[in-house]
């Protein structure tokens, strides 16, 4: 089967650090635009696919992000909670391009998650569950661009777990065999971008 990994398109930035509240972002108007074109791009461009299943995490800027893609294909979105992000929790989201300028910012986000080992191995265990409901198929999951990376960082091999970034709505492709066999196809596809005219800078100041 044909696994797309999908990280959510940009989202606004929150801060309930005063409420406690736990922060789930929106999209931006920009997130938005990046969704909507991912969608046409899936379900009308010309390698449009035929795909079984739309999953997401639970959290909002995912959500968001394969909603119009499942509303296209007349499709339920699938939630899938062990696919959450690992600042699941934190009453605060700032998009990453607001801190790499920042001294240290890999840094900061590396002590983000408490436990990656932990989080990597639930991870594999949700996309897992996707993968063996689908023998055969090709289904899109909307997620996180720290789960992305923990999930293709265990497939290849490589002991740093967030060694990728992501880009917002980017499309990563895995291979997934019935008798185990897994390989990445692709990383960071976002011609539907570059069609659709929607800024390829994931952050812009105002």
């Amino acid at each position: 089967m044909e696994l797309i990994l999908i990280r959510h398109g940009l989202p606004i930035r929150v801060d309930n650090s005063e409420t406690g509240e736990e922060a789930d972002p929106s999209l931006s108007p920009l997130g938005l635009r990046q969704a909507e074109a991912l969608a046409d791009w899936l379900i009308h461009g010309p390698a449009a696919e035929k795909i079984d299943a739309v999953y997401s995490s639970p959290k909002k800027r995912a959500l968001e992000t394969v909603q119009p893609l499942a509303k296209g294909l007349e499709q339920q979105v699938i939630i899938e909670p062990r696919i959450i992000e690992y600042d699941a929790g934190e009453t605060s989201y700032i998009p990453i391009e607001e801190i790499k300028g920042e001294p240290e910012w890999y840094e900061m986000i590396q002590a983000g998650i408490p436990d990656p080992r932990a989080f990597q191995a639930q991870v594999i265990e949700g996309i897992e569950s996707i993968i063996s409901n689908h023998s055969g198929g090709r289904v899109a999951v909307g997620c996180h661009g720290g789960v992305i990376a923990v999930y293709l960082a265990h497939l290849m091999g490589v002991t740093q777990p967030l060694f990728f970034e992501a880009h917002y709505t980017s499309m990563n492709r895995v291979m997934a065999a019935s008798t185990g066999e897994r390989s990445v196809v692709s990383m960071n596809e976002l011609a539907h971008l570059q069609v659709a005219s929607v800024p390829l800078s994931s952050y812009k100041k105002n």
